[in-house]
């Protein structure tokens, strides 16, 4: 069977080299050359290219898109929409369109099908969101259920029985609006939890009790409580984009989405709580002062700049005059300027924003006058 996997970023190129490897003829499409060049592909069943004319024949096409915020903070789904628009040439009767970027409910029914079939009855057509976790080395694509939902019953079966080759569990459901709604409720529920530590974080301060204390004391508990530890914010292709989605797709059907809001304001203004806290700790404002942003990547040992708070504190400290400087070995140069050599460095200020596996905390601790670490696990350091 030969299927087409629309978009080669980080959902759309495991997915394709996944199918490949289970047995499906699989042309990995992405409209950008440059990415299909930067792929590093040894699957023989899979084909990458930016060659439209090599969709044509295949009898499942799945979108990976991205689905980012436009410069208004909207939903954008330019994407999704060049995407259905490249699909309606080359879907045929018969065909399965497949959505798995991430959107509100309703967007397959009311964005993609009217573009790829107005007629809505020559294509079948599923959601399946992608539940992609970058270098979780617990959880992947094999073994992470799929939620799907279809248009039709049919449609809903064909998608199961594509996925079932390559996942150990298929949850099905009643359709593609509830398996959209559940992607977004997965990724608002860590947002809230994320913000509302943040908040928590911010009253311990004011009290002077340590926090990661409190928690691990509340996370003896073997009921009734999860653990969520602070930090700079949120960032990524996810947490900081998703619950936004369903806020916006609440507010026009006149739904309440305040819970949602202030979380994500609260996460947001963590850059500058960890500033202020900075200053607090040094006993001075930074203006002139040597600061030292570790880790620019918005998880540990990842290069991804998406969304990452370490971005925003930079801003942050630039505009009260700070020095700023970076030191992270996945980005060797940024902004103009080299990543720092911990060895040879001198810092008024140390902000560990993420922590890479590779840093060299002994260097760090020589190289800082201080250090204020926002993850909790440098011993010796200054914690939020």
């Amino acid at each position: 069977m030969k299927i087409a996997v629309i978009g080669q970023g980080y959902v759309g190129f495991p997915l394709a080299q996944l199918a490949a490897k289970s047995g499906f003829e699989v042309i990995g499409f992405d409209t950008n050359s440059n990415v299909i060049n930067s792929l590093d592909n040894s699957e023989a069943n899979l084909k990458l290219t930016d060659d439209e004319g090599l969709l044509k024949d295949c009898q499942i096409y799945v979108i990976a898109v991205p689905t980012p915020l436009d410069a208004e903070g909207k939903p954008d789904l330019s994407y999704v929409i060049k995407a259905s628009k490249t699909l309606a040439k080359y879907a045929v009767n018969g065909s399965l369109v497949i959505n798995e970027s991430t959107s509100y409910p309703g967007t397959l029914r009311e964005v993609i099908l009217p573009i790829v079939d107005p007629s809505g009855v020559k294509v079948l057509f599923a959601s399946a969101p992608e539940r992609i976790d970058p270098l979780n080395k617990n959880w992947n694509l094999k073994n992470t259920a799929r939620v799907i939902g279809g248009l039709t019953q049919e449609a809903t079966s064909r998608a199961k029985q594509f996925y079932a080759t390559f996942c150990e569990h298929v949850h099905t459901v009643s359709s593609p609006e509830v398996a959209e709604s559940a992607k977004l409720l997965e990724n608002t529920f860590r947002q809230v939890n994320i913000a509302f530590i943040n908040q928590f974080t911010q009253i311990m301060d004011k009290l002077n009790i340590p926090v990661h204390e409190v928690i691990e004391a509340a996370n003896t508990k073997p009921f009734g409580f999860m653990k969520f530890i602070p930090g700079l914010g949120v960032g990524g292709h996810c947490i900081p984009i998703d619950p936004i989605y369903l806020a916006e797709k609440a507010e026009s059907a006149g739904a309440p989405a305040s819970l949602i809001r202030s979380a994500d304001l609260i996460n947001i203004q963590m850059s500058k709580f960890v500033m202020d806290k900075a200053i607090r700790l040094l006993g001075s404002d930074l203006s002139g002062k040597k600061v030292c942003i570790v880790g620019l990547s918005y998880k540990s040992d990842i290069s991804d700049l998406r969304s990452s708070p370490s971005l925003a504190l930079w801003d942050l400290l630039e505009a009260v005059k700070a020095q700023v400087s970076y030191h992270d070995s996945f980005h060797p140069t940024f902004r103009g300027m080299n990543s720092a050599d911990l060895s040879t460095s001198q810092f008024d200020v140390a902000i560990v924003a993420t922590r890479h596996s590779d840093l060299n905390t002994s260097q760090l601790i020589s190289s800082s006058k201080l250090i204020l670490d926002c993850t909790g696990t440098i011993a010796g350091a200054h914690w939020l």
